[in-house]
């Protein structure tokens, strides 16, 4: 790679921007009591670069116009974008800046570069332990590389920019209109308080069913209510659900076809929904329903 300081001459500036979170969103780490105190950082080069003194120099300058960071995070300043000369990866220099007092080391994480208007360029999984032990209070450069199919644009900025952590959205409950309509405030309440506090985590780009309330009016029918879950970065859009319910013994005890009209479970929620299968498609005269549960099959 092309030494920084004949890329930038003698007067270099940061291209890029800054982003910053708290470190208890990346790392599961213990933090220091919260002070308004700002943190200085100090340069830190990895042990194994072999660093000119001129880049140290563009280093360290470029380190020294970065704004202190508060107690307890870690964040990304970007220093250089450029295409890499005869590839089409894009490699973005940053700091990786650590403000706790103690050592981090980071696992692989989702980055995305972003674009002055805050339009997403690129993203990709880093595996950041490559970076090493960051010590205390410092930043250490890395470069990062961007091929051509984590590219989402062929247009790159020349400054504005900036490198950022890809944080997972917390998860949230998604009621529909007629479902805040007909729930009274305390019971949507305790379902925001399920659906977003006592629930197991999803995995990174799971969907799951999960049963909530059944009961069998006296028409023979079978209600059950279930929490749709999407822990995936995308809205999931359901047309048609073939569905399956279980009860306690493990039988399947009804089996319908559902027409949603495009029910939509927006990215990183969950939204309740209830399917009613009318007596003939109920298969058991007697359901224990005192443990129950339903899944789509294909």
């Amino acid at each position: 790679m092309l030494s920084f300081f004949k890329r930038k001459g003698k007067n270099p500036k940061k291209q890029g921007l800054d982003s910053t979170v708290e470190s208890k969103d990346i790392v599961a780490i213990e933090e220091s009591a919260t002070t308004e105190e700002e943190v200085q950082t100090t340069l830190s080069i990895h042990p194994d670069w072999n660093v000119s003194e001129e880049d140290r120099y563009i280093y360290q300058f470029m380190h020294n116009s970065c704004d202190p960071l508060k107690p307890n995070q870690l964040s990304l300043s970007g220093l250089d974008l450029h295409r890499e000369e005869g590839t089409e990866r894009v490699i973005v220099t940053a700091l990786v800046r650590n403000s706790l007092s103690q050592t981090v080391r980071l696992q692989a994480t989702p980055l995305v570069l972003i674009g002055s208007n805050n339009e997403i360029l690129a993203k990709k999984t880093f595996d950041l332990e490559a970076i090493g032990e960051i010590p205390e209070r410092s930043s250490r450069p890395w470069h990062f590389a961007f091929e051509k199919e984590t590219l989402l644009t062929d247009t790159l900025p020349e400054n504005e920019w900036k490198l950022a952590f890809q944080l997972k959205p917390s998860h949230k409950l998604d009621l529909e209109e007629s479902w805040q309509k007909s729930l009274a405030p305390e019971q949507q309440a305790s379902l925001k308080e399920l659906v977003e506090t006592k629930l197991p985590a999803l995995n990174e780009g799971e969907v799951n069913f999960m049963g909530l309330q059944a009961n069998r009016p006296e028409d023979k029918s079978l209600h059950v209510t279930i929490l749709i879950r999407n822990g995936s970065e995308k809205d999931l859009t359901l047309q048609q659900l073939p569905l399956f319910v279980e009860d306690a013994t493990g039988e399947v005890v009804a089996t319908g076809g559902f027409k949603l009209d495009n029910l939509t479970v927006k990215a990183y929620t969950t939204k309740p929904w209830t399917f009613i299968f009318p007596a003939e498609l109920v298969q058991k005269e007697d359901i224990d329903l005192s443990k129950w549960r339903a899944y789509a099959k294909q």
